[in-house]
């Protein structure tokens, strides 16, 4: 999804970070991890964080001596900060970068999105390497993020744009609607449910039931919630019919 789009951390000071790094560029299918003078290097702490799913992408990382030289076949780059103040202008947020960044590789360009120390992040002469800012919006009270979330909140809206077509959960997406023959045998089913239960009064049940046929209306259930329902009515009846000595 993310091809041609590439992190690069500076200077991270844990392959732990790293390797939680790693397993978000998987989830969001960013191909490639270029590292700037990482301070501890070391590929046995970084695996169990990344899980054996993107452990290719440890293999592959890129190392670097500086900044410069990792940004140097990149066309456009973006540098990440939690300070907007002094001239840190245009500042972007990742959601109005996202159409730009996509929009960038579509185009034959190569982006690389760049991320600090965890402890300091960038400074003024590594941003002034970068083509353009982003900051990630947090509260007054908590103004940075772990490595990895910063990564994945990037990666996430990077990955929103990317999508040619709107993001379906799998699942029963064509289950229709009950229609209204089904919804009145559900009504009736839960009519006679309810008062064998006595939960509705037998001399006025229809009155009770009006609540419940506006609460049924308001969450319009799809048939295999129909089916569900009409279900948990027979089982709750077979129920009462054992209890109370009458044939099933």
């Amino acid at each position: 999804m993310l091809e041609n789009i590439d992190v690069i951390l500076f200077r991270p000071k844990y392959p732990e970070n790293i390797g939680s790094v790693a397993r978000a560029c998987k989830n969001m299918g960013c191909g490639q991890i270029v590292l700037v003078d990482p301070w501890n290097w070391n590929i046995d702490k970084a695996l169990p964080l990344a899980t054996h799913h993107a452990r290719h992408l440890l293999d592959n990382v890129r190392i670097h001596a500086t900044l410069a030289e990792a940004l140097a076949p990149y066309s456009f780059s973006y540098g990440t900060t939690a300070r907007t103040g002094g001239w840190r202008k245009s500042i972007q947020t990742p959601e109005e970068a996202a159409p730009q960044i996509i929009e960038q590789r579509n185009t034959g360009g190569s982006v690389a999105i760049v991320f600090g120390p965890e402890d300091k992040g960038l400074t003024n002469d590594e941003t002034e390497l970068c083509n353009h800012l982003l900051t990630i919006p947090t509260t007054d009270s908590l103004t940075s993020l772990n490595l990895s979330q910063a990564v994945m909140v990037v990666l996430y809206e990077c990955f929103k744009k990317s999508l040619t077509k709107p993001f379906k959960i799998a699942g029963q997406p064509k289950d229709r609607y009950i229609n209204h023959e089904e919804r009145e045998i559900l009504f009736s089913e839960l009519r006679e449910t309810l008062i064998d239960i006595d939960y509705l009064k037998p001399e006025n049940p229809d009155y009770f039931m009006l609540s419940i046929k506006r609460i049924l209306n308001r969450v319009n259930p799809r048939l295999n919630e129909y089916n569900q329902l009409m279900g948990l009515c027979r089982q709750i009846q077979r129920i009462v019919n054992i209890a109370k000595g009458r044939q099933a």
